[in-house]
């Protein structure tokens, strides 16, 4: 997976995004922003996509959001137009492994159904966590990869249908615990199962203050 085809990828699916994934993942958006907003109301969503979580925060959080693809991006700045929201500070197109902001920026770092589209997760998680504050958290959706067994050879068989499509079927709940333990600032408080399938989670990290 390269940056350059990630972002063609998604420029293909922009017209078709919310109506392909809107209701398959609308729990999950639905539980990542109550998370957040429990944490502090600075909020980066990283993979801002369409927009189609920007109505469900509410109007007193302030909103930053990054894409890496223009076409999503502009359908998320006529969202949130049309929708007259008012608590979004920034909607910028960006690369979630080189992000442009300063260290310790956020109160939380939201990234849904992103770590696995980057060619490079484990340096977008290590930008999540430079860019989040002391006692902030990392809040992120995800499809957790088999590893073994029957479905771990299906999803790895898959990838290169996969990574022209946006993102990669192989990605083992391994691959988050070896990051954590290479990174001391950081320790997973949650870990809960999403739909569908049970394929999905939700994480929760918090980076430690000091």
């Amino acid at each position: 997976m390269q940056t350059a085809g990630v972002a063609a990828a998604y420029d293909r699916w922009a017209p078709i995004y919310d109506l392909v994934f809107g209701g398959v993942f609308a729990t999950g958006r639905r539980e990542a922003v109550v998370a957040a907003e429990q944490v502090g109301q600075r909020i980066l969503e990283v993979g801002i996509g369409t927009g189609i979580s920007l109505p469900h925060y509410r109007a007193d959080s302030r909103l930053t959001g990054v894409d890496i693809s223009q076409s999503m991006l502009a359908k998320a700045e006529k969202r949130a137009a049309r929708l007259g929201l008012c608590n979004i500070d920034r909607l910028a197109a960006m690369d979630a492994e080189r992000m442009q902001f300063a260290d310790d920026e956020f109160d939380v770092v939201v990234a849904q159904y992103v770590v696995t589209s980057v060619p490079d997760p484990e340096a977008a998680l290590d930008e999540f966590l430079r860019v989040v504050k002391p006692g902030g958290q990392i809040i992120i959706t995800t499809r957790i990869g088999a590893g073994h067994g029957l479905r771990g050879s299906i999803e790895k068989a898959l990838m290169p249908v996969t990574s022209k499509l946006g993102w990669r079927t192989e990605f083992p709940w391994k691959r988050y615990q070896e990051w954590a333990a290479r990174n001391s600032g950081v320790r997973l408080i949650e870990r809960r199962d999403l739909p569908p399938l049970g394929h999905f989670s939700l994480l929760r990290y918090e980076k430690i203050e000091g």
